[in-house]
């Protein structure tokens, strides 16, 4: 079973949030995955923003905003869940995410 982690929020820096908020791609998704609620890999949560990637790009943006502690993935069978960890980076940052929207 595949197992994918997300820092503890803890450890989560102003730093890195705003650093991997800093690329339209990647503020554009979580603007998205707000709206949304969660994505499924694969879904059109982007596609309906406008913005069109590649799956390779795609994979990095969501790297780096796992690292920055913003979403997490949740692997459910052969699919993939990603959720904005948006109670606990608000926790952790208050009104950060508010702002976003």
């Amino acid at each position: 079973m595949t197992v994918v982690t997300e820092p503890a929020i803890e450890t989560v820096t102003i730093d890195a949030v705003l650093s991997a908020l800093a690329d339209p791609v990647r503020l554009t998704f979580v603007r998205a995955l707000d709206a949304a609620g969660d994505w499924t890999c694969g879904s059109d949560v982007l596609r309906e923003t406008g913005v069109t990637i590649g799956k390779s790009t795609l994979s990095h943006h969501i790297k780096v905003l796992r690292d920055a502690g913003l979403i997490r993935t949740r692997v459910d069978g052969v699919r993939r869940l990603v959720t904005l960890r948006y109670d606990e980076v608000e926790g952790r940052f208050p009104g950060l995410l508010a702002m976003l929207r």
